[in-house]
């Protein structure tokens, strides 16, 4: 065995994305999703300061969809946070929720509350 020789790893960094799907909203026109990408681009913090994404945080948008990827650890929550705290600033949060996906663990979607649903209950009684 070789003293002095340094073993190359070869395990890469791990990398989350999740997704943010605001397709139904966008295509309601009730929200923009370009107002959404520049707020989470202002809010998320990075080593404690808001904004400062640099390499470690990047966010795209294709489709009515919002893709973050980081390159280290990244709270899933955190972006359900902001995504709520984006919904209240522009009054949505009324009619917006934030659910996570049943099919795919990396996946948030912005739904309606069922309105029709509790409407036609109260109806009944």
């Amino acid at each position: 065995m070789a003293r002095g020789v340094a073993v190359k790893s070869s395990a890469k960094k791990k990398g989350v994305s999740f997704v943010i799907d605001c397709s139904k909203p966008v295509d309601d026109k009730i929200m923009e999703l370009a107002t959404l990408e520049k707020f989470l681009q202002e809010r998320i913090k990075v080593g404690g300061k808001p904004g400062a994404l640099g390499d470690a945080v990047s966010i795209t948008t294709a489709k009515g969809k919002i893709t973050v990827t980081a390159d280290s650890t990244f709270s899933k929550r955190y972006l359900k946070y902001l995504t709520k705290k984006y919904l209240k600033k522009y009054n949505v949060r009324d009619w917006l929720r934030v659910i996570a996906s049943n099919k795919d663990r990396n996946l948030y979607e912005l739904r309606y509350f069922n309105i029709e649903d509790d409407a036609a209950g109260e109806e009944e009684d």
